[in-house]
């Protein structure tokens, strides 16, 4: 007999309130705009046609943006990174979404900015919070005349932000997010702290629409001791926060258990609006951060405009009825990440194949 945990999607509309489905409403209204736009760029051959269409997307995607903006700063646990930093760093979110985006960046190079989304996204969520809090490091440095030399740095002190902290691993797409994630709390702790790792296998049923997606966690596929869980900070990064399903799915079964997070910190680089707002009614001590937002799905439940499905621009796609393990997926990035993540690896390996 299977041992799975099954959440609908009516399941998950049930947290929304009546504010929260006139928000996405008049959100998916703007956006119908945006896609005429898009179907004229697509088909268009005359160039003032064309020129009418870029200037009506860039004006309705300020309109959009706005609107989201005003959306996230009333809802106090979502928090995206092009609104609440300083306008002087928006640039450098904006350049790698749509190098994200684009269909044209490759498997490495899209694996580049997944890394550089990730260490903006640490430091928006536990560097700039530890500030003003700081700590020296010295560094030995390779000059040696006129004696060996040493470098003084300050960097935040976030021992206090990460050390109850759990890696917890959700889907594919989310196995190299959080290896970045948790490498980078090693980088910033005093005693070079692994965070360890916690690994749910999870899935949405494809065959199924948004409207009646289902969200299955296989506990028998899944690697975890749940007394490690309870009253810890848990973090899940995942590329893509669509409908908020597979977090809330894996959270309820943790609290039917007895669990009681410390705190939830669900990290990714694109969060639709609705899958932010299922997750901050759901789940109260849940806190969203989220690189950009996008406003709306499709009915097969992919964010639009969105980047398209992030899990196998990361890690290839699987060919045949058997879909690779962790470990499998670990050996495929090759020597040059296991290499980078020697340390999450192999607390990766240990949770998988028992300590």
């Amino acid at each position: 007999m299977s041992n799975k945990i099954t959440l609908h999607a009516t399941d998950l509309d049930g947290y929304l309130n009546d504010d929260d489905k006139a928000k996405l409403k008049t959100v998916d209204d703007m956006y119908k705009q945006s896609l005429s736009y898009c179907a004229t760029l697509e088909k268009a051959k005359d160039e003032k046609e064309l020129e009418k269409a870029r200037k009506g997307l860039v004006e309705n995607a300020a309109e959009i943006g706005t609107f989201l903006k005003n959306v996230s700063e009333e809802m106090k646990r979502i928090h995206v990174y092009s609104f609440e930093t300083p306008q002087e760093q928006h640039g450098e979110a904006s350049r790698l979404i749509a190098k994200l985006r684009n269909p044209k960046t490759q498997h490495e190079e899209f694996l580049y900015y997944i890394q550089r989304a990730y260490e903006l996204l640490f430091s928006h969520v536990y560097a700039d919070a530890a500030l003003p809090k700081k700590r020296s490091i010295i560094v030995q440095t390779p000059v040696t005349n006129p004696v060996r030399n040493y470098a003084v740095h300050r960097i935040p002190d976030v021992d206090g932000l990460i050390h109850d902290s759990i890696m917890c691993v959700m889907l594919r797409g989310a196995l190299l997010p959080s290896m970045i994630l948790s490498k980078e709390i090693q980088e910033y702790s005093s005693d070079n702290f692994v965070t360890p790792f916690a690994l749910f296998k999870i899935k949405r049923d494809e065959s199924k629409k948004e409207a009646n997606m289902a969200y299955v966690l296989d506990l028998d596929r899944s690697f975890f001791n749940l007394q490690e869980l309870d009253g810890k900070d848990l973090i899940f990064a995942d590329p893509m926060n669509a409908t908020g399903g597979s977090l809330v799915t894996i959270i309820n079964y943790l609290k039917s258990q007895g669990i009681k997070p410390k705190s939830i910190k669900f990290i990714n680089v694109i969060s639709a609006l609705k899958g932010s707002l299922r997750i901050c009614r759901a789940l109260p001590e849940a806190e969203v951060y989220t690189l950009w937002m996008d406003p709306v799905l499709n009915d097969s439940a992919y964010i639009l405009p969105g980047l398209g499905d992030a899990g196998d621009r990361l890690n290839g796609i699987d060919t045949g009825e058997k879909p690779r393990n962790m470990i499998q997926l670990i050996a495929d990035y090759g020597t040059g990440i296991t290499n980078l993540y020697r340390s999450q690896v192999r607390e990766i390996e240990e949770t998988v194949l028992g300590k």
